[in-house]
């Protein structure tokens, strides 16, 4: 008896795990991938299956036709973005069928009439359009990013030791993302003062129709080598992606900045204000290589003649699943510095990392 009822659990767990594999996916080659489609970011899906270990990942512009009943987190290259169901109606054309989350929320706790039904529409799209999937069941974990650096050398010249680390969290959610970042660099040597690197960073997106978006920014730097104790940015401005698609996204921001610093001399503090203007540039469809490179322009609005700039570039090969190797440069250029500082200081990181 016992074995009988091991036996019918064993079959519908089967079955179960069966029935939740509802996606199907048609490749260019001819392949059809049956399975959980979990998401699709930077031109990559990735796909569940039961005949795996490990999770599929198929390059979007491979895949002719996509099968799906789940309900997903839907970004356009346009700017637009939906919550609702994504399936082909022809080769390389598909259906968005969209609906209100809010109104379903309400349905499900009770508060609407049985009778009624969410808001929502049709949306005919090429499967090129589509830059980004979610599955909303997935809940937080899935919309959750985050990335770990580590690099550490030795010399035995001056005994020189140099560590570092970089850090970033990330979340997305339907209608704005915040992201987060801690960067630090420590270098001790022999008869040589310690140089110490750290940066941080908090930003918030409130997406905009057409691909704008509202921002908030709020930046710290303190840099021994540009005698900068602490340098707290707070920017607020509006941003726009003038290339959003599979293999590439180029935007820029433009705003106000609100600049507080103080020094590890006796150089007294000051505040000022800025003007903000930066781009940004990501390339992820180049083999195993991504390239993301950003540079800010700060001209002051309150002391005269002085113009500060950011760039940041960073060269990132995925190597071992979610394991890469980055190099990475960072520069900062004043050209009002504190007496006794540098106008441009810079550092190159080569790091090895892993990224969720």
């Amino acid at each position: 008896m016992k074995k009988g009822l091991l036996f019918l659990a064993f079959v519908f767990a089967i079955f179960f795990e069966s029935a939740a594999q509802t996606d199907s996916l048609l490749l260019s080659n001819g392949n059809l991938i049956v399975g959980e489609i979990k998401s699709m970011d930077k031109g990559v899906l990735t796909i569940e299956t039961d005949y795996s270990d490990s999770d599929f990942k198929v390059t979007w512009d491979e895949i002719k036709k996509i099968t799906s009943k789940s309900k997903y987190l839907i970004t356009l290259s346009n700017g637009k973005r939906y919550n609702g169901t994504l399936n082909s109606i022809d080769t390389l054309k598909a259906e968005i069928d969209t609906y209100d989350p809010e109104s379903l929320l309400r349905s499900i706790r009770g508060k609407k009439a049985e009778t009624e039904q969410p808001v929502g529409g049709k949306e005919i799209v090429n499967l090129a359009e589509v830059v980004y999937l979610n599955a909303l069941d997935e809940g937080f974990w899935s919309r959750l990013s985050a990335n770990i650096d580590l690099g550490w050398s030795l010399t035995k010249a001056n005994n020189l030791r140099q560590f570092n680390v970089r850090s970033g969290l990330g979340y997305l959610a339907d209608r704005w993302k915040a992201s987060s970042s801690y960067n630090s660099l420590r270098s001790t040597q022999d008869d040589v003062e310690d140089v110490k690197r750290t940066d941080g960073s908090f930003a918030f997106n409130y997406f905009l129709p057409k691909d704008w978006f509202l921002l908030y920014n709020f930046t710290y730097l303190s840099n021994t080598e540009q005698l900068i104790r602490s340098r707290v940015g707070n920017q607020i401005g509006l941003g726009k992606y003038l290339i959003h698609t599979n293999k590439t996204y180029f935007g820029f921001q433009t705003g106000i900045n609100l600049n507080s610093e103080s020094y590890f001399d006796d150089t007294p503090s000051r505040n000022s204000g800025e003007a903000m203007l930066g781009a940004e540039l990501n390339l992820y469809d180049i083999g195993d290589l991504t390239l993301l490179t950003n540079l800010m322009a700060y001209p002051s609005l309150t002391e005269k003649n002085r113009f500060r700039t950011d760039f940041k570039l960073d060269v990132k090969y995925d190597f071992l699943d979610d394991f890469y190797v980055k190099v990475g440069t960072t520069m900062n250029y004043d050209n009002q510095p504190i007496e006794g500082a540098t106008k441009l200081d810079y550092i190159f990181q080569t790091t090895v990392g892993w990224e969720l």
